[in-house]
């Protein structure tokens, strides 16, 4: 598989491939992780490179320590279960590490 990388982020967790979950969590305050990815298994497509915590950033904090953002990709039956299009749809989207977990 070709590796896809906007920016180097050599402390990554993830790589290219890689299967992951979307953590089911729901703290409260500004998060950048749609209610209804949350609990889904993806697999990543790029690494996007580091950047600071938007979370923190909302609140007027400086977004340290900077977090890597990842492009993941989730099969559209997996995230919408009633889904009737073909099975080979696929969803995309951007989610920050601490957002994501081993599947």
């Amino acid at each position: 598989m070709k590796v896809s990388a906007y920016t180097d982020a050599p402390l990554r967790r993830f790589s290219v491939g890689e299967r992951v979950r979307v953590k089911r969590s729901f703290p409260p305050g500004h998060r950048r992780t749609p209610h209804y990815i949350r609990g889904k298994d993806g697999v990543i497509e790029r690494v996007c490179g580091s950047f600071p915590n938007p979370e923190e950033l909302a609140y007027g904090f400086d977004g340290k320590p900077e977090r890597v953002l990842y492009r993941v990709k989730f099969k559209q039956k997996v995230v919408w279960p009633d889904y009737a299009g073909p099975g080979k749809d696929w969803i995309e989207m951007e989610i920050y590490e601490h957002w994501l977990e081993k599947a």
